[in-house]
């Protein structure tokens, strides 16, 4: 299945992506896509009432805007430094263990919705990723079961204040959690659709020229491995979002380096799980 929330900021409705490209509210259904819906039986409920339903749902307009496809979740788990070639343009070193960070929930928007260029931000940078929901609390879980606690996968744009993350005292999360950093979306694809999260093409462009070109076959850590680690540090719980780093191509690594100005389109995707577009714009 395809999870999509739709509608006005704040007020989204759960729905659907069919395969036929129908888009379809199931308010009726009765219950977002939550912490208690990743973590009961909500998907396969779901997939019940879906299979009864989806012929006569209503029908969500082409024009109606995709929110970010869960509910505000207890946490976004950042991975950095995940791809080799991305630490080398960064000037790290190649991580030994997963780096982990994170971003605040409320930089969660829609996939579509502008992106805001924070208040005397000069660095404002973009990040492709592949991150993935959690289905089932995790809490010292194995490498062998980790995948059984994965409800599905999921675009992100993990966008970055680097004055901020790099130049303020090394906290990395403040360059990480301005408002609108964190488009999530379109839609949620469950595990059945993404048979390998290890082999997925992810790209970025901004504004039409392609400049981040790559496959989750390059990351240092894997989606299993990461599901692990993280757990072993923290309670993950359904509907947290785990993030997995992004290729090189960002802003950082261009000499000169190069930044988001009003006005650029920033477009990205991830193979199996749609394509976001945001524009840029300025404070006010």
């Amino acid at each position: 299945m395809k999870l999509i929330r739709f509608g006005n900021p704040g007020q989204e409705k759960p729905g659907l992506l069919l395969e036929d490209g129908r888009r379809i509210d199931v308010s009726d259904f009765g219950q977002d896509y939550d912490e208690a819906f990743f973590g009961g039986d909500g998907l396969e409920r779901l997939a019940t009432w879906a299979a009864a339903n989806e012929a006569t749902a209503p029908t969500v307009d082409e024009s109606v805007r995709l929110g970010p496809p869960l509910a505000r979740p207890s946490k976004i788990v950042c991975i950095g430094l995940n791809y080799a070639d991305h630490a080398k343009e960064s000037g790290a070193e190649i991580p030994k263990e997963p780096i982990l960070f994170f971003k605040a929930t409320s930089a969660i928007v829609g996939p579509n919705d502008p992106i805001v260029i924070p208040k005397n931000s000069v660095k404002t940078d973009w990040e492709v990723e592949l991150a993935f929901v959690i289905g089932k609390k995790a809490s010292h879980v194995s490498e062998e079961r980790a995948l059984e606690h994965v409800a599905g996968y999921v675009l992100h744009n993990d966008y970055s204040e680097r004055e901020w993350q790099l130049e303020r005292g090394g906290q990395w999360v403040k360059g990480k959690s301005c408002d609108t950093f964190a488009p999530i979306g379109p839609f949620i694809a469950t595990t059945d659709e993404i048979p390998d999260p290890q082999d997925l093409k992810l790209w970025l462009k901004l504004n039409g020229e392609l400049i981040q070109n790559s496959s989750t076959q390059q990351m240092i850590f894997g989606v299993r491995t990461l599901v692990s680690y993280v757990s072993q540090f923290m309670t993950l719980l359904p509907g947290d979002v785990i993030t997995t780093g992004t290729p090189p191509g960002v802003g950082l690594g261009f000499k000169p380096p190069k930044f988001l100005k009003p006005g650029d389109v920033v477009e990205l995707g991830v193979e199996g799980l749609g394509s976001s577009r945001q524009i840029a714009q300025a404070w006010k």
